[in-house]
């Protein structure tokens, strides 16, 4: 039968200028076929609910067709999901998420630690500009004499193991697990005694960006 003027318009194909988008048609067979054996329904189940031919349903099913927007909402009600959930994964960004398995980190050697120190970097930015660096510090030996850091940007400290007496400028503080402390880099900073062996914290330190 040949396409009437008020006929719904077809789902178009998404064409990728980089080759990387998602393609629509390849999203939506893929989608209705994941409902349809989440029902446990075979395809003539649905081409009866939804008065589409099985031939036609498979097609769309593996991409070597396009449905009309009448004929994808009568599949979809059919299936029970609105359009709207159909699609909601659509084109979703890849998101850049940097993801460090458990004891993967980079080992980072800092100035004036030797033996019984552990810097694991958990993240750290491409290029030349840094915007933060999420460290996983371990301390296990007490004879060390400890240094003092300072650094640019703003350092917060999460206490997850064991107990330390950490020197901040003039101040002290005694830090248990789940005790978390936050100040500038460039204040003199570092471990003064070892109270509760092993000791291990996370370490994050936030980098000043320029003001747009």
């Amino acid at each position: 039968m040949a396409k009437q003027s008020g006929d719904p318009p077809a789902l178009k194909v998404v064409e990728d200028p980089n080759g990387g988008a998602q393609d629509l048609s390849a999203y939506v067979g893929t989608a209705l076929k994941q409902h349809r054996l989440n029902q446990h329904l075979t395809i003539q189940d649905v081409s009866d609910l939804s008065d589409i031919s099985r031939g036609m349903l498979s097609r769309i099913e593996n991409a070597q067709a396009t449905p009309s927007l009448d004929a994808l909402q009568r599949i979809c009600q059919a299936l029970g999901v609105s359009l709207s959930n159909l699609l909601k994964d659509f084109d979703i960004p890849e998101g850049g998420a940097r993801f460090v398995p458990r004891g993967q980190g980079m080992d980072v050697a800092r100035r004036g630690t030797k033996r019984g120190h552990s810097y694991e970097l958990l993240s750290y930015d491409q290029g030349p500009k840094r915007l933060f660096e999420p460290f996983l510090i371990t301390l296990d030996d007490e004879s060390e004499t400890f240094p003092r850091f300072q650094h640019e940007g703003t350092e917060f400290i999460y206490m997850l193991e064991g107990k330390i007496e950490y020197r901040i400028g003039k101040n002290s503080y005694v830090l248990e697990p789940g005790d978390s402390i936050t100040f500038e880099g460039n204040i003199p900073h570092g471990p003064d005694r070892l109270l509760e062996l092993p000791i291990k914290f996370l370490s994050t330190m936030h980098y000043q960006t320029e003001s747009i």
